[in-house]
């Protein structure tokens, strides 16, 4: 799977000469293909659940983070989607390059509060031209099951950038794991919740957002063993 991602981006080198559109298809040709592959090879398949949730125009999505592979269902399934990166990526030969083609977020995480700012600006200017912005609030893969706190900078997205926050719970780790290679073949399952309008306080917010991507994720994670 890896070897075939690093083919088909290799291949596809000279069309981020060309216009934004071009990589977005090719990306989306990309995911397509890598999914067909994932199926063939592995036994995986994606589930998506709740696509009605996603709301036309500028959104924040607020998923957990697990794998990967999380990283690609917007490119299908959302408008005009932007994610938020370390910077350090965008340094990554043919990965970095496709991402900053398409105009994702890159975040110095060393930065702390200029980099917190230069995000949130960033993000809003994005939100303004109709995208959705994605980010993982825990910061960092986890392990299924694991419930990490919520960092800081998906609060003040959220009070910064005015638009419906969508939560969305997966278990991508059942069957991609974070730290290894070995994939296991199953129903990979990202459920889309229903959106958060804007107005919340912080607390309010973190607390109403992180209570319902844990227990969507835990219930993903009951009907596996059921």
């Amino acid at each position: 799977m890896y070897g075939l991602m690093a083919v088909m981006g290799l291949v596809c080198l000279p069309l981020l000469l060309g216009p934004r559109r071009w990589v977005k298809a090719v990306v989306r040709l990309w995911i397509r293909l890598m999914h067909g592959g994932l199926r063939l090879l592995c036994g995986i398949s994606i589930q998506i659940e709740g696509l009605e949730h996603l709301p036309k125009g500028g959104a924040l999505i607020a998923s957990k983070h697990q794998a990967m592979i999380d990283v690609f269902w917007p490119w299908l399934h959302c408008e005009d989607p932007a994610l938020i990166f370390k910077k350090e990526l965008s340094l990554m030969p043919v990965f970095g390059w496709y991402a900053l083609k398409l105009k994702n977020v890159m975040v110095d995480r060393a930065g702390y509060a200029t980099a917190l700012r230069a995000m949130v600006r960033q993000a809003c200017a994005l939100a303004d031209q109709g995208r959705q912005i994605l980010i993982f609030p825990e910061g960092t893969r986890g392990e299924p099951g694991e419930a990490l706190p919520f960092k800081p900078g998906v609060a003040a997205l959220y009070t910064q950038m005015n638009v419906p926050c969508v939560p969305v719970a997966l278990n991508s780790g059942l069957h991609w794991p974070a730290h290894g290679l070995i994939m296991t073949p199953g129903v990979i399952t990202v459920r889309i919740l229903p959106p958060i309008a804007p107005g919340l306080k912080r607390k309010a917010f973190m607390q109403t957002l992180q209570a319902r991507i844990d227990e969507a994720s835990a219930d993903l994670l009951r009907s596996k063993v059921r």
